[in-house]
């Protein structure tokens, strides 16, 4: 006889390995702050591309009206061209801007400036002051040609390219 030595044991058993799915409580919370950041990450991308293209459009709007004016010299349309295009781009730093008329539309222009250059009035006292009459002079007027062309179109790229680099630092 074999002698007993206790009760029949049975090893031990261990629980199955717990699944990958679902998740635990901190998962869930990981992939949705990876997600939302996701999210952000995106829309300033955007927000940036929209804005970095507008910029590209405007400089290639004022490259575009330089090179049709030194094809054709005609300084009525060129002030026309550019109080249109500094209209349009005003409209995104200031859209009441736009409306602006006279010494008030220069004045605005001129604060956009750098302070340095604001105070000089290069809009109020300068090249920019054909904005407000040579568009509306007679193509037979002497003034109408009197515009300066080159100056009045350094001085809108010097106006857009720092309130556009202004309008980017703040938006």
């Amino acid at each position: 006889m074999n002698p007993q030595s206790g009760p029949e044991l049975r090893d031990i058993h261990l629980p199955a390995a717990p699944g990958w799915w679902p998740p635990a409580p901190g998962w869930w919370l990981l992939a949705l702050v990876v997600l939302v950041a996701i999210a952000f990450v995106l829309r300033a991308w955007w927000r940036y591309e929209r804005r970095r293209r507008w910029r590209s459009r405007v400089r290639a709007e004022l490259r575009r009206i330089a090179e049709g004016h030194a094809r054709e010299p005609d300084p009525q349309q060129l002030a026309i061209d550019l109080s249109n295009l500094l209209r349009r781009a005003s409209r995104l730093l200031a859209p009441q801007a736009a409306a602006l008329h006279g010494e008030a539309w220069l004045d605005f222009l001129d604060a956009q400036l750098p302070t340095q250059d604001a105070h000089a009035g290069p809009f109020r006292r300068g090249a920019g002051r054909a904005l407000l009459d040579a568009p509306y002079r007679r193509a037979d007027d002497p003034a109408a040609t009197a515009v300066d062309a080159g100056a009045l179109i350094a001085l809108v790229r010097t106006w857009l390219d720092h309130a556009l680099r202004a309008k980017a630092a703040h938006a």
